[in-house]
């Protein structure tokens, strides 16, 4: 064989094999690792003791988590994915994802707040920060500072490329000004993630990323939003506006360069999705556990309730919907792309409001009562399918992808 043919064998087998090693790695198992199995066993150690004996109260009384977040704080899962060395744990996301689950079993406010914080603000300080901006908006924020994500403004949501928050340039520094909507844990945080046009022709082209503190002059914090669910003003998680006046932010807080904030967002809501997916199967969980619980003791027609067929056919459906879900969710924590998080969203969103239906039926007259958790569950499982992005758009990403792969589009 020729010098030049073998040379151009022992290239593709090297890119071959560079290939399988990148594919072995992001195969999928339904089958958590040792670390993956003790954050589950930690956390839902933790949300049984410290989340689901309070999460009706704090719910009631519109309390924000603080003493829940600050044990989180200590046990570094406001830093789960971070690098060690900015005080986080270093797990990889299919750990987060489980630890969102299990918390947002116990209470779906503070599984909210911890999902937000770590994939949509510390993840991607982490992965996307100089070591600059690493030191600001990350050491604190792995030690109770709470990171919140500024993307949606009155008139975009799902059309990101339309956000009419303007950056303009001045020397060391650039200038925000404008308003962005539906801001999660933005009462209570100190720092978020804003992205902004600074030329609204160039559309996504146009758009850029910033740190923003939130203590900086010209940043306003409007009043906490009356929505359905978790993030309501009076439940425990928060969501307000936040306006933007002349506020003038270090150039060197630009995540990436100045036109690459769409990547970034569309990159970083591959992640948010899955934090959603893994709330949504918590809190379809814990809906499926109560139903479980309540059927189990009341009685009726002379029997238990889980020996009645229709009972046992919608815990049998409850069943195999948040399984369903929780593989989807773990493939995507596992596989990181924007077919398989919207996937995992669509049907994790979809099936949560499904199990949280049927539990509310199980237990009858109690299920829409306030006294008992059920209506609670039905209430936060609604909104999954709406924040990180409607069940509409997801289905159009997965039907989008989905033809690209087979060169259909």
């Amino acid at each position: 064989m020729a010098a030049g043919a073998l040379s151009k064998t022992t290239k593709t087998t090297a890119s071959l094999l560079q290939c399988t090693k990148k594919i072995a790695s992001r195969t999928f198992t339904t089958q958590l690792n040792e670390k993956q199995k003790e954050v589950q066993d930690l956390i839902r150690n933790f949300s049984n003791e410290h989340l689901k004996p309070h999460a009706a109260q704090l719910d009631r009384q519109g309390r924000f988590p603080f003493e829940q977040v600050k044990r989180l704080t200590d046990l570094g899962f406001m830093g789960a994915c971070v690098d060690p060395e900015y005080g986080g744990l270093g797990h990889d996301y299919l750990s987060l994802a489980v630890a969102v689950e299990e918390i947002s079993r116990g209470c779906a406010s503070t599984g909210m707040l911890l999902s937000i914080h770590n994939f949509l603000f510390a993840n991607l300080v982490n992965e996307k920060g100089t070591p600059e901006q690493k030191e600001v908006f990350l050491r604190d924020f792995t030690k109770g500072s709470i990171g919140c994500f500024a993307l949606s403004e009155p008139d975009a949501g799902s059309d990101v490329a339309n956000i009419r928050t303007t950056a303009t340039r001045d020397g060391d520094h650039w200038i925000l000004n404008g308003k962005k909507s539906w801001v999660t844990s933005a009462v209570e945080g100190s720092a978020t993630v804003v992205f902004a046009t600074f030329d609204p022709e160039l559309k996504h082209k146009g758009i850029a990323c910033f740190l923003v503190p939130l203590d900086y002059e010209g940043v306003f914090r409007g009043k906490k939003e009356p929505i359905m669910g978790v993030s309501v003003c009076d439940r425990a998680a928060t969501a307000c506006d936040l306006t933007l006046e002349e506020v003038r932010v270090p150039a060197s807080y630009l995540v990436g360069q100045p036109g690459e904030g769409f990547k970034i967002a569309m990159g970083q809501l591959d992640q948010g999705r899955i934090g959603i997916a893994a709330h949504a199967v918590g809190i379809a969980q814990a809906a499926l556990d109560t139903a479980i619980n309540y059927a189990k003791e009341r009685v009726a027609f002379g029997k238990n309730l889980t020996r009645l067929p229709s009972v046992k056919d919608r815990l049998t459906d409850m069943c195999i919907k948040v399984e369903t879900a929780r593989l989807l969710t773990y493939r995507a924590a596992s596989d990181v792309c924007t077919k398989n998080s919207a996937m995992a969203k669509y049907v994790s969103g979809r099936n949560a409001a499904a199990v949280a239906d049927h539990c509310v039926q199980i237990l009858g007259g109690r299920g829409i009562s306030t006294k008992y958790d059920a209506e609670r569950h039905f209430r936060d499982a609604r909104g999954t399918q709406i924040y990180g992005g409607v069940t509409d758009i997801q289905k159009r990403l997965v039907g989008h992808f989905l033809l690209k792969e087979h060169n259909a589009l």
